[in-house]
Order: structure tokens, then sequence, then C-alpha cells
């Protein structure tokens, strides 16, 4: 039983060189990360939005434009 508690300190101990250890790695980790962020934001702004008159001239052969009417009593 001591010795998983001592396991579980050395895997903590590790865990903790791995974060942060060295000089500065966990700021590295998390600027790649913020850069890596603002490049899929600007991709995503950089795309060009289809705008409302290519969605009109869709003609799709499925679909069914229909206006509504209202029933009268004859009808039901």
């Amino acid at each position: 039983m001591g010795s998983m508690s001592l396991v579980h300190w050395l895997v903590v101990a590790a865990l903790a060189l791995l974060l942060f250890g060295g000089r500065g790695k966990l700021s590295s980790i998390m600027k790649d990360a913020a850069e890596g962020i603002k490049g899929f934001r600007k991709g995503l702004a950089d795309d060009p939005a289809p705008s409302s008159t290519d969605a009109a001239k869709v003609n799709d052969a499925t679909t069914i434009d229909v206006s509504p009417t209202t029933k009268s009593k004859t009808d039901a």
C-alpha cells in the first residue's frame, strides 16, 4: 500500500516537470495554442459567406415551394 503512494507522487512529480520544467515550456505551449486559435479565426473570417442571391439561384428539384392556405369548413 505504501508503494502506491510513492508511485502516485512519482507520477505527479513527472507531470510537474513536464509542464513546468525547462525555461517557459508552459508559456510556449500556451503561445502556440493561442496562435493556432488566431489562425483558425482568421481562416473563418477569410472564407466568403454565400450571399442571398446565390441561395436564390439554387434550383433544387426536390424542393417544393408551397404557400399556406386556410381550410374552409367544407375541406375538413
